[in-house]
């Protein structure tokens, strides 16, 4: 019986779907916070120490401190910054598309001490004497920019001038006049007006003769000023003093035109990954396929609107994250639609398929998925930065999986399958006729013919155990000799990168940078008219060296120069990679246990060798052709890990499904088949996803920003090396160690499904 009324109701809830995603996406997309790789900006580490040697920082302290750069950002007008205490003594301030990134780190960091003193730099007054927020930018009677104070007590300033104007006055100009009130910002030991007083641009902020008793509160600070200045300086003081000294530790800069250029760049490369995935659905399911597209399409829009409800930051990896989420997804859809393919060819009805087809799928996806969001949440505690931000995506990528690849696809399929029409229609599954078995034949999906039947994986297993010892010890060869590239995320120092109108070769730039005193530990030129190039030093560069050097190469190369500067000090690059290492044990600890409770620790220890080959691979491939290793490197390893065991569980899980039908295996030459034919029945999957999963990463290398040019390729190298090493390590190995069991065992093994317990297929509480 067809049901008109089925067709009806998953047509109105695609149009109602469709309609609110088109009706909201701008707003969404609007107001979606994007990173500072995305739209410019500057982000830096601060250490807090005390002012005074000896001194100790106090979480007080800290609290204080990132209070007063609160009320600085607010002076400087940035929207949205984000301002976070790290640890015991630090805060990270990221401050996206702020233009003038010299300015607002100048005005950050400024200690804002400002006091007044004499003639013999004896201090008279200090912050503390100020009316709070009495600071103001103004002209003077000369229309020269100044800014004007207020003081608390008139009779104080009153004495104190009173004082100064009685003192000796000298008409020589070569001799000092004792009459001086000097105003001083950050006041050292051992400044001196009289030293300064010499040079053409002394320290001080202002200096002028006190020849009468001023009882006012009303004082004006006067120098070679711009109005600028004179703004940030009223700022400052109104946001008063910073209660300890920020030392920075780590920063990173990005030009607006960098930022504007990355993002469309990637999201250019997404559009064409995800439309390329999107026809590869519609060509090897149909139907099925089509439905994929749609539940993707709500996916993609889900996840945006989650980052925006969240106020999440949207970062360059996470644009990558998003679009490999969406990888993530197809692979639930692939899972699901290859095994109501193997249902319809033993001739079960196209309702019958549907429903075993989406049972037995489910604990490939759940336990796939959840793996994958164990790697996510490692990497989320230890990321930095845009790792976090990538982490973040990934995270709610996997989550959102859950509701529109699963309950939407099942609700959305399910609502035409019932509906009658597809009856007897396999071919809109993407199955042919000619490969559809009767049900009286009494066929199992364990006994159909797959593409891959010639292939003798178990029997072959030497040889590719032997192909992976070659080269993992040509691999340890290569990493004695050549070491990893690292970049400065590991090793501390600076890395500059300058994008041009011009072409540019690396002799001429380590010209240039001479010019500065400065040699670059390398030079590397990029872009498709070698406009961009990158250097790094084994300085790390301080604020005033940041400024300094993009003031020389905007003068070398034009104003329209972008100059993108990233500093990491010692002490950070050993924290990233105690971090890194840290992350990728707790991983494999967390896998690995999972593994083996919801599985058998065999599987778990197959599951962690193929692991730790697919990371050493994409180490000693870096290694060999010295790419730049660096933090986006570790959230590529992690991704694949997650990838990896994604694959190495739908593997594993298949091949428990078969043992529990075969119920009792007689001897290794039967566990080998069971081994062998899962192979076969899971590697279309496997294929047809790493496929979907490549055009996407491929996308992102050729047409995608050249930040994520490396995480991509590690990508690359990855996903390669993780559909071999579940076949031909993590199930090969398993076999191996299973055999030793039935060894000790005496032979036989029963393998049947047994009720809820440990290391069984059911979820359990």
């Amino acid at each position: 019986m067809k049901l008109r009324s089925r067709i009806a109701a998953f047509l109105l809830i695609v149009i109602a779907l469709f309609a609110t995603m088109g009706t909201t996406i701008n707003g969404v997309l609007k107001d979606i916070n994007l990173g500072l790789d995305l739209q410019g900006g500057f982000e830096v580490l601060y250490e807090v120490q005390p002012l005074k040697d000896g001194g100790k920082v106090t979480e007080e302290d800290v609290k204080a401190t990132a209070d007063a750069i609160s009320r600085r950002v607010n002076v400087l007008g940035v929207s949205e910054p984000s301002i976070q205490i790290e640890g015991k003594n630090r805060i990270r301030v990221q401050l996206a598309g702020v233009k003038n990134q010299d300015q607002a780190r100048e005005v950050l960091s400024s200690q804002a001490n400002l006091t007044f003193r004499d003639f013999d730099d004896k201090l008279l007054l200090n912050g503390n004497d100020l009316v709070q927020g009495g600071a103001k930018a103004a002209f003077n009677q000369e229309n020269k920019p100044i800014v004007t104070l207020k003081l608390k007590d008139a009779q104080k300033f009153a004495d104190i001038t009173a004082d100064i104007s009685s003192r000796p006055s000298s008409t020589d100009p070569t001799v000092p006049d004792e009459r001086m009130m000097v105003i001083w910002l950050d006041y050292q030991k051992g400044d001196s007006y009289v030293k300064e007083a010499q040079k053409a641009e002394p320290a001080y902020a202002s200096a002028a003769v006190v020849n009468k008793v001023l009882n006012t509160t009303d004082v004006e600070i006067s120098g070679n000023f711009t109005v600028q200045e004179t703004k940030d300086l009223a700022g400052i003081l109104n946001a008063g003093a910073l209660p300890a000294k920020l030392v920075e530790m780590y920063s990173t800069s990005v030009g607006a035109q960098f930022g504007d250029d990355a993002l469309k760049a990637t999201v250019f490369a997404s559009i064409i990954g995800v439309a390329a995935i999107f026809i590869f659905m519609l060509v090897v399911y149909r139907l099925p396929g089509l439905i994929a597209v749609i539940t993707l399409a709500i996916f993609t829009y889900i996840v945006l609107w989650v980052f925006e409800m969240i106020n999440a930051v949207l970062t360059l990896p996470g644009i990558a994250a998003l679009v490999l989420g969406i990888g993530m997804a197809v692979d639930a859809n692939i899972l699901m639609y290859e095994r109501i393919k193997e249902e319809l060819r033993v001739g079960k009805s196209v309702k019958a398929a549907f429903k075993s087809g989406s049972k037995s799928s489910f604990t490939a996806i759940f336990d796939a998925n959840i793996t994958t969001l164990l790697a996510a949440a490692v990497l989320f505690y230890f990321g930095t930065s845009s790792v976090k931000g990538f982490a973040t995506t990934l995270i709610i990528s996997i989550v959102v999986t859950f509701i529109t690849a699963i309950a939407g696809t099942r609700i959305l399929l399910g609502l035409l399958v019932q509906s009658g029409y597809l009856d007897n229609k396999p071919w809109l599954f993407g199955v042919n006729k000619k490969k559809v078995h009767k049900l009286s034949e009494g066929i199992d999906t364990l006994d159909l013919k797959t593409h891959f039947d010639r292939f003798d994986f178990v029997h072959n297993r030497k040889k590719f155990f032997a192909l992976s010892a070659v080269l993992i010890l040509a691999g340890m060869i290569v990493l004695g000799i050549f070491k990893l590239n690292l970049g400065i995320d590991f090793t501390a120092g600076s890395r500059v990168e300058v994008q041009t109108t011009q072409t540019l070769n690396s002799e001429e730039v380590q010209k240039v940078v001479e010019k500065e005193g400065l040699t670059p530990k390398d030079i590397s030129i990029a872009g498709d008219k070698s406009e961009t190039a990158v250097l790094r030093f084994v300085e790390d560069f301080s604020k005033d060296e940041v400024k300094q050097f993009r003031d020389h190469m905007k003068a070398q190369y034009g104003d329209d120069t972008e100059v993108v500067i990233s500093t990491v000090s010692p002490t950070i690059g050993a924290e990233l990679v105690s971090n890194a290492i840290k992350a990728l044990v707790y991983a494999a600890i967390g896998i690995i246990i999972y593994v083996a409770v919801r599985f058998e620790w065999r599987m778990g220890v197959g599951t962690i060798i193929s692991l730790l080959h697919d990371v050493f691979f994409m180490i000693a491939i870096f290694s060999l052709f010295r790419i730049e290793v660096d933090i986006t490197f570790i959230a590529a390893v992690l991704t694949i890990v997650g990838y990896s065991i994604n694959d190495t569980i739908v593997t594993f899980d298949r091949i428990r499904e078969n043992l529990h039908r075969v119920g009792v295996i007689k001897n290794a030459e039967d566990l080998a088949h069971i081994v062998n034919k899962s192979l076969r029945q899971t590697l279309t999957r496997s294929v047809n996803t790493v496929v979907t999963v490549l055009v996407v990463v491929i996308a992102l290398m050729i047409f995608g920003a050249t930040s994520i040019q490396t995480f991509s390729l590690a990508l690359l190298i990855g996903l390669v090396t993780g559909v071999y090493s579940s076949i031909y390590i993590a199930a090969q190995i398993w076999y191996v160690l299973k055999v030793r069991q039935m060894k000790k065992q005496g032979g036989k093994l029963d393998v049947s499904k047994k009720e809820s317990k440990w290391g069984s297929d059911e979820p359990m509480v």
